[in-house]
């Protein structure tokens, strides 16, 4: 019997622990990584980059119908259950303005930063048929992006892909003046730098092997990119913010995942001051690590409706 993990949404494909003989079904290679721990469940070690890589792919096969998903070695590997939540907590929110969860391409998402590995674009339409556009800064992540469409032809006719070619900018140069997004949404580059990347990564991986690790790997892989910008977390939101000024009336909500719940208030002080009409602070939890999604909108509420 599967435990469940119920501080997951309550849709959340994953909230049973995983059921890894399943799993090996659909992608026998990670039998090579699973083994019992001591309590006796199958379990893998989180901290190989390649274990967590097949489990991706399994887990993105057989609830998800994508095939042939990869990432090159060292690009943002991330866990699939947290990227599912994120996508369920934005239903709910476009729920709220429609009187039900919105599904079909009438419903156009915008992913900023999508990676490689182009998870939240796969889950979103998966899930619900959403539209999505996903952009990166990054050539290779949008070109390995591409193969992954280019495997699984259902995708690509709802998933398209656009680089950013200048990293000072977040929206533009990818909304054109006649585009209407009724959402977008980040996982912002948490770390202001490398060093502060692999301190952190350092600590997950002790925590995950109990014992200290000396030359660690970044077991959730991630470019430069991906992990670190000038001014980490907050200094991409803030920047996030203030462009979103400029594209208020093309975007109903936006969003982005916070992970330090102290940037919260310098963050939400800003949007007032930018004349958000509405700012929504939405907590998610996995396991034992709090996140939590902040929205805002600049569309009045008796406005919304159009959206959909």
């Amino acid at each position: 019997m599967s435990s469940e993990k119920s501080t997951l949404h309550p849709r959340n494909l994953h909230r049973n622990s995983y059921d890894f003989d399943l799993l090996i079904s659909w992608v026998p290679e990670l039998k090579h990584y699973v083994f019992k721990n001591d309590y006796d469940t199958l379990t893998i070690n989180f901290s190989l980059p390649q274990a967590v890589k097949l489990l991706n792919k399994a887990l993105l096969l057989k609830y998800y119908g994508v095939k042939n998903w990869d990432i090159p070695d060292g690009n943002l590997c991330p866990p699939i259950p947290g990227r599912a939540d994120y996508v369920h907590y934005l239903a709910d929110l476009l729920a709220e303005e429609n009187g039900q969860i919105p599904t079909g391409n009438s419903v156009k998402g915008l992913d900023i930063g999508t990676g490689a590995n182009l998870v939240y674009p796969l889950i979103a339409n998966s899930s619900y048929g959403w539209k999505i556009l996903g952009t990166d800064i990054n050539k290779n992540s949008i070109e390995n992006a591409w193969n992954i469409l280019d495997q699984n032809p259902d995708f690509s006719q709802s998933i398209q892909l656009k680089l950013q070619g200048d990293s000072d900018f977040i929206f533009k140069n990818i909304i054109s003046p006649e585009d209407k997004f009724t959402f977008s949404m980040c996982n912002p580059p948490f770390h202001e730098s490398e060093a502060e990347a692999m301190l952190g990564n350092r600590r997950k991986n002790n925590n995950l092997r109990k014992k200290k690790v000396q030359n660690p790997k970044l077991n959730f892989g991630g470019q430069h990119s991906e992990l670190w910008c000038e001014g980490g977390e907050i200094g991409f939101i803030r920047k996030k913010i203030d462009e979103s000024i400029l594209f208020s009336s093309q975007i109903l909500w936006f969003t982005s995942l916070v992970s330090k719940k102290d940037n919260l208030h310098q963050l939400i002080t800003r949007l007032k001051n930018s004349n958000a009409l509405e700012i929504k602070t939405i907590e998610m939890a996995q396991g034992q690590k709090i996140s939590r999604i902040l929205a805002w909108t600049f569309i009045p509420k008796e406005n919304r409706k159009d959206w959909f």
